[in-house]
């Protein structure tokens, strides 16, 4: 047999060896049920520099190809109201929504932050102002209640609220018992043949928590402190093993981006629009936003998306 004719005949007997796992392959790829969006840590102001970042994430957000289908705000929308005038945070919640009407069309499924919650770090504290604390953040967010439930498809999207009033000053990370007992409730009623993804401001498990301050204590340690990460991460976590069906966890809160992947679940905490609240990158991670990527099979495709 000719050299010619030999190497055409080898690559007819690969094809044919080949072929049918390649088939195969295509034929059990997971068919994408929808993209979303999720764009946290805005911490969106009355300055150019965060008003034209906030308008440019929007704008290359509604040009993604395949299109999203919506966005999650996963929390801290402005830049700051927690130790905050009443004038400057009406200014900063008129930015924010000036700058979402013009330059969004699509669906916003929110979560409060820790930052959008109004008056907790003032002195004194006017706890008789009916907007104080989260009542703000909830009408702005055109929100009945600061945790709940929306569906897509067969995916179920939790989204909880993080961020609870210490007695001693400030917030802790965790879920109330009145919410702990709705998140068990919910996932008791999540038909078992539907995906859940739980939404969450504040990282329920994350590595980044460990990282924030980007140096060890003196004794060596990783500090995690109170509020970078959910502190009742092992009562959730035992609650989410009774339920195999939760497949991711995302977050934001940290303005670092990791993805962890603990006992089939996989959590995602996605950096920050603000990078270093409009000063940079924090740390390695400069502004970005996360694509996800949704699949009838219960798997899911991040991809960080510096615009």
């Amino acid at each position: 047999m000719k050299r010619k004719d030999f190497l055409k005949a080898s690559v007819a007997a690969a094809g044919l060896s080949i072929l049918p796992e390649m088939a195969s392959a295509k034929a059990v790829a997971p068919k994408r049920s929808f993209r979303f969006a999720f764009i946290s840590d805005i911490h969106v102001k009355p300055e150019p520099i965060a008003e034209q970042g906030m308008a440019k994430s929007l704008q290359h957000i509604q040009k993604l190809r395949p299109k999203a289908d919506f966005i999650v705000m996963g929390g801290d929308a402005i830049y700051d109201s927690l130790k905050a005038t009443k004038e400057y945070t009406k200014t900063q919640w008129n930015t924010y929504q000036s700058i979402l009407v013009k330059e969004n069309s699509l669906p916003v499924y929110n979560c409060i932050g820790n930052h959008d919650i109004f008056g907790w770090y003032n002195v004194p504290k006017d706890t008789s102002d009916p907007l104080y604390g989260k009542a703000w953040a909830l009408k702005e967010l055109d929100l009945a209640a600061p945790y709940y439930h929306f569906n897509k498809r067969k995916w179920d999207f939790i989204v909880l609220d993080s961020t609870q009033e210490r007695s001693e000053g400030g917030y802790i990370a965790r879920l109330d018992e009145e919410q702990f007992k709705w998140l068990e409730n919910k996932l008791d009623e999540i038909p078992s043949g539907h995906f859940i993804s739980i939404i969450s401001h504040i990282p329920i498990l994350s590595i980044c928590a460990g990282l924030y301050f980007g140096k060890n204590d003196p004794n060596g340690d990783l500090r995690i402190q109170y509020m970078l990460m959910h502190t009742d991460f092992f009562r959730i976590k035992e609650l989410f093993n009774k339920h195999p069906n939760i497949k991711n966890c995302l977050s934001g809160h940290i303005h670092l981006q990791d993805e962890v992947d603990y006992n089939d679940i996989k959590y995602f905490c996605n950096g920050a629009v603000s990078g270093n609240l409009w000063k940079g990158p924090y740390y390695e991670f400069g502004p970005a936003y996360a694509l996800f990527d949704f699949f009838e099979d219960g798997t899911c495709k991040r991809s960080m998306v510096s615009y």
